[in-house]
């Protein structure tokens, strides 16, 4: 007899959620599309004009004012989102959002290396967080809102819609999956994704064309890139305690947010000059130079150089440490593609899947989540890699150990 009044608190609750999580998925997706564009187009501008590198440090004065003034509640960024989730007290401000877009495009308009996956998460927990407070919602259904807004921003910027959904459940706790908000993820990013598309944003393809068989050279192949994933392991925890060690090493020792950026921008242009190529600055994704460095180079040239990804590490390290805004997993990508890529020759193994399972291996070290990240690689090169992708996550999550780049990530509660 109990069955009919939880069927209907059950239904309840689905009503309560749907509807204002219709409208942020669409909202987030809509403004992923537009960010999509902008990034284009002031990447476009910075191409077209090199000199702007040396407005970094000027930029970075102008983005730590702001700071100072009126973003201190939003710094945190994914880190806030993530406490939300945790803890729903309203902490999200409603200016996070447009902030976060316009520090990112700044970033990237004078070549700042940064990504953009911090941009999309932070828009859609922005969105889904004012949407709680102008609707005065509360209780057990913000936390659940909040989580469609990070599955909708991660989904719709990548591209990735399942593997948006998952991110938005694994990312909160170390090794553990959030499945009671399954429902509310799926569709957050599903139609996140189509709205995306729909505003005619265009998301860039990769191409890895190694045949995959079930034979001895094929297990042989596994084998290769779990030993190529312990490295990416290594890199990614490497990442990690280099991105918190130079955060707390800037505000330690430049606590005024305008100076610190100034000095993190000047870094930035040093590095440039030093390495002799403007490859490492900004996403990495796209050049109009057919020889540069970047992610899809990654995947079909041998003349890529070997340190390549250590440069676009210490690159974003230094850029996202002093301040700068935008997210570390496009650079990521980068670093794990530029690093698959140089393996791959030592290891013998295929230039395109060494570059591919880099590519999501890295990023799974870094953020903790090696079932969103191998389901992202199955989604963006082919369902008939999961299993090599699924090697060289899980291998890297696991020599990775605890540290990660999300500080808000809770450790499993034990019994």
């Amino acid at each position: 007899m109990s069955i009919v009044p939880t069927i209907v608190a059950v239904l309840r609750h689905a009503v309560r959620w749907t509807l204002p999580l219709l409208l942020i998925s669409s909202l987030t997706g809509a403004a992923c599309a537009f960010f999509l564009w902008s990034l284009d187009a002031v990447t476009s501008v910075r191409f077209a004009n090199p000199w702007l590198i040396f407005l970094l440090p000027l930029a970075g004065v102008a983005m730590g004012w702001i700071i100072h003034k009126i973003g201190r509640s939003a710094e945190a960024g994914n880190n806030l989102i993530i406490d939300e989730i945790h803890e729903p007290i309203g902490r999200v401000p409603r200016r996070i959002a447009p902030l976060i877009l316009f520090g990112t495009l700044v970033t990237h308009l004078v070549g700042g290396s940064a990504g953009r996956e911090g941009t999309a998460v932070q828009m859609g927990g922005g969105i889904a967080g004012t949407l709680c407070k102008v609707l005065r919602l509360h209780g057990g259904v913000v936390p659940v809102l909040l989580m469609g807004g990070v599955a909708a921003g991660f989904g719709a910027v990548f591209g990735t819609p399942l593997a948006g959904a998952i991110f938005a459940m694994e990312v909160l706790t170390r090794g553990r999956i959030r499945y009671q908000a399954a429902v509310p993820c799926l569709i957050a990013a599903f139609v996140a994704d189509r709205v995306c598309h729909a505003c005619g944003a265009v998301h860039t393809a990769y191409a890895v064309n190694t045949a995959v068989t079930f034979s001895s050279g094929s297990m042989f192949t596994l084998g290769r890139i779990a030993v190529a994933a312990i490295a990416f392991g290594l890199a990614g925890k490497l990442f990690a305690l280099a991105s918190h060690g130079a955060g707390r090493l800037f505000k330690c020792l430049l606590p005024f947010a305008p100076l610190r950026l100034a000095v993190g921008g000047a870094l930035v242009v040093v590095l440039y000059l030093l390495a002799g190529t403007p490859d490492f600055l900004g996403l990495g994704v796209w050049s109009r130079d057919a020889g540069a460095v970047t992610i899809p180079a990654c995947f079909n040239s041998s003349q890529i150089a070997p340190w390549s990804w250590l440069w676009k590490a210490v690159f974003t390290i230094i850029t996202l440490g002093a301040g700068f805004k935008g997210g570390e997993v496009t650079p990521l990508f980068f670093i794990g593609a530029a690093l698959g890529n140089a393996l791959s020759t030592p290891l013998g193994g295929p230039l395109d899947l060494f570059a591919a399972c880099g590519f999501a291996a890295i990023f799974a070290a870094a953020t903790k989540t090696p079932l969103a990240c191998t389901v992202m690689g199955m989604e963006l090169f082919g369902a008939r890699y999961g299993l090599h992708l699924g090697v060289a996550c899980y291998v890297a999550f696991a020599i990775s150990g605890r540290t990660g780049i999300y500080s808000a990530q809770r450790e499993p509660a034990t019994r």
